[in-house]
């Protein structure tokens, strides 16, 4: 087969009218080799005959979209020096928009052998027919109409596309579990109804399932485990992923949503030392890998899965920018959330807001109208990181979850921590000179309980992941009401569904962007597994036959979205505070109705909070006593119109300023200029 030198220019492989130019950047290769499987599984094996700056090329002519195929890098085998060249293991284009074919857990798809010694030799077993192959896609560019809704009116709504679509009952079992359930027009429809803003897709990039659970025999459901940032993940699509996923997007832009997909850059689904090599292990390991500095044959293990991406390695930094690039401008993207996303931001001696990656990121036109949303945190030294991101991007405050469990379910002294969070955790954002949008409010999210189960359950129960029940959070902030689980009591499960709306109705009217977990709205259950990652199945599926047992419920969490879309006060741009001249200003009462003072705030667990601009007034009373109690309101500018309540309050509408809350209550009052 003929090869002429193609070019540098583009990475991966990129088809024209007359063959395909492949380039692979290797900064520790001596040759590359390009290996072509025809529908028999037969390779043809080239070799890249070209190398511009450390990335091999070759164009090979005839060859078209579809072909599938993989490169052997041959070089050094040296793991002490963290070099793990090994041309018997067939590697993924790292650029690949397409991978094809299975991942098969057995010996081949490992670079090593153990000696008696535990040192690592060169395995001579050849993986091809064993990992998955890389194939050759055109670059469609579809023309991308966004709704391109402002941070100020943003919703976000985290799901999952298996397990949002696997049961859901107007969705064909033929699209069930992929990109096309999601463009299903009742299932769009739902949700443009439900009144959230922002899908927040979790991961949909390739990925493979971890060895243990392979062992198992169980899945990875939640998808952080990447092998590919460019490529979808084939067992959510029919046929071509790449268009049904460009069709999936562009019917939830007709629907009048965004959607942003959950990216996990932080490490690869090849492991530690002794993990398989499927692509950047096998290519250039120290550009894509963090190792000990005394011994690069060890992983930095920042992230808890193994390995750790190379973050300040400049081939790392771009592959993650044209990974962005692609999935914006090409796939149709409105935004990412990073998944540990303070690694991206790590030198070798710690986090810096000022990371040239995350400053490319921030500052790169092509994503200039993208939402980010940064995990600020990972399970590395110093990576705790929240409030520390740069300006542009928004953040995961658990902050606030842990905040709003805590009061609701009881705690002592979290009144005035409460009130940080709903002004927007301003104490942690507004001395950055950060916005109130990039605090991320949530309670729930895939990683823990579903809402029901915060409310249900005080421990986990997590034994059908295989682990003895010792994954997962250990610290929940959740409370049961009297009986582990599921219970027929009356007054347990009224008093669960009122904390559900609580905590909702909280969420709704922080100031900040709310997050929604998808199916809280209407009582999903995980029957406490708080880390179900591993349960691809009806465990962590949502069970759309639960909306018919308590339809109310779903029309009040409606009900609180279309208040908080249609009451500015409720989402303010900018910070306020009780001491500015001018409006609008907040500012915060005791149950009396008087100015409430810093002392009060360590045990009262009754206080409104009021929200006042220059023609209207909104009131949020929240009562987390354990009994009912009458609150004076603040002064209204008009007179005082209850909006809602997760209760059943009194209101003097003659005296105007007397609420008789219910216990364990939050209501919110309007005013406007008479």
């Amino acid at each position: 087969m003929r090869v002429i030198s193609g070019n540098a220019s583009r990475p991966g492989a990129t088809p024209d009218a007359d063959g395909t130019n492949f380039a692979l950047y290797s900064s520790v290769a001596e040759r590359v080799e390009l290996c072509l499987f025809d529908a028999d599984n037969n390779q043809t094996i080239v070799e890249l005959p070209g190398c511009v700056d450390a990335t091999w090329h070759g164009y090979v002519p005839g060859i078209r979209a579809g072909q599938r195929y993989g490169f052997r890098v041959h070089g050094p085998w040296d793991p002490q020096a963290g070099l793990r060249c090994n041309p018997a293991k067939l590697l993924l284009d790292p650029y690949a928009r397409r991978i094809s074919g299975e991942f098969n857990w057995d010996g081949k798809v490992f670079d090593y052998e153990l000696d008696d010694e535990g040192a690592l030799l060169p395995s001579s077993l050849d993986s091809a027919g064993d990992v998955p192959l890389s194939v050759v896609s055109e670059v469609t560019s579809p023309e991308v109409s966004r709704p391109r809704i402002p941070w100020s009116e943003t919703i976000f709504y985290e799901c999952n596309i298996r397990g949002y679509t696997m049961r859901h009952p107007e969705v064909p079992e033929s699209d069930r579990g992929r990109f096309s359930g999601m463009r299903n027009k009742d299932v769009l429809r739902y949700l443009k109804a439900l009144g959230i803003t922002t899908i927040e897709l979790m991961p949909a990039l390739a990925y493979i399932d971890e060895e243990h659970l392979y062992r198992k025999e169980l899945r990875n459901y939640w998808g952080y485990n990447t092998i590919g940032f460019f490529a979808p993940m084939p067992r959510l699509a029919n046929v071509d992923p790449v268009a049904e996923l460009q069709d999936m997007i562009r019917a939830i832009h007709e629907t009048g949503l965004e959607v942003i997909l959950d990216v996990a850059y932080n490490h690869t689904g090849e492991g530690g030392s002794l993990g398989p090599t499927l692509s950047f292990r096998g290519i250039d390991n120290l550009a894509y890998y963090r190792t000990e500095p005394g011994d690069p044959s060890i992983y930095i293990n920042d992230t808890g899965c193994g390995n750790t991406i190379n973050a300040d390695h400049p081939q790392t930094q771009a592959i993650i920018l044209d990974s962005l690039r692609y999935l914006h401008n090409d796939i149709g993207f409105d935004g990412f959330r990073f998944d540990l996303a303070s690694i991206l931001g790590r030198h070798a001696d710690g986090f810096s807001t000022s990371h040239p990656l995350l400053e490319a990121i921030s500052n790169d036109p092509q994503l200039a109208s993208t939402k980010l949303v940064a995990e600020p945190w990972d399970p590395g030294p110093g990576g705790y990181q929240l409030g520390h991101f740069p300006e542009r991007w928004a953040e995961w405050n658990d902050a606030y979850r842990d905040c709003v469990r805590r009061f609701w379910r009881g705690d002592a002294e979290q009144s005035g921590m409460l009130a940080q969070r709903i002004h927007g955790s301003s104490d942690i954002f507004e001395g950055r000179q950060r916005p109130p949008f990039a605090s991320v409010n949530l309670i729930t999210t895939h990683d823990g309980f579903t809402l029901a189960d915060v409310v249900s359950y005080e421990g986990r129960h997590n034994e059908a992941n295989g682990e003895d029940n010792q994954d997962g959070h250990s610290h929940n902030y959740t409370r049961n009401y009297g009986t582990e689980g599921p219970t027929d009591d009356v007054g347990i499960v009224r008093l669960r569904r009122r904390q559900r709306l609580n905590m909702l109705a909280t969420l709704l009217f922080s100031q900040g962007t709310p997050l929604l977990l998808a199916g809280d709205e209407f009582g999903h259950t995980q029957n406490g597994n708080n880390n179900a990652y591993a349960q691809d199945n009806e465990i962590a599926w949502l069970d759309w036959d639960k909306v018919a047992t308590d339809p109310e419920f779903l029309d009040d969490v409606r009900e609180l979205l279309w208040l908080r879309r249609e009451i500015p006060l409720l989402r303010l741009p900018d910070y306020v505070h009780s001491n500015e001249e001018g409006n609008p200003r907040f500012e915060w009462y005791n149950l009396n109705g008087d100015t409430k003072q810093g002392e009060e705030w360590a045990n009262s667990r009754i206080f409104s909070v009021l929200i006042v601009d220059a023609t209207a007034a909104a009131a949020v009373v929240i009562n987390g006593h354990d009994e009912d109690a009458v609150v004076t309101l603040p002064p209204a500018i008009g007179r005082w119109r209850l909006a809602y309540s997760s209760g059943a309050p009194e209101f003097d509408t003659r005296a105007n300023r007397k609420l008789t809350t219910d216990a364990l209550s939050i209501s919110l009052l309007l005013s406007n200029v008479d």
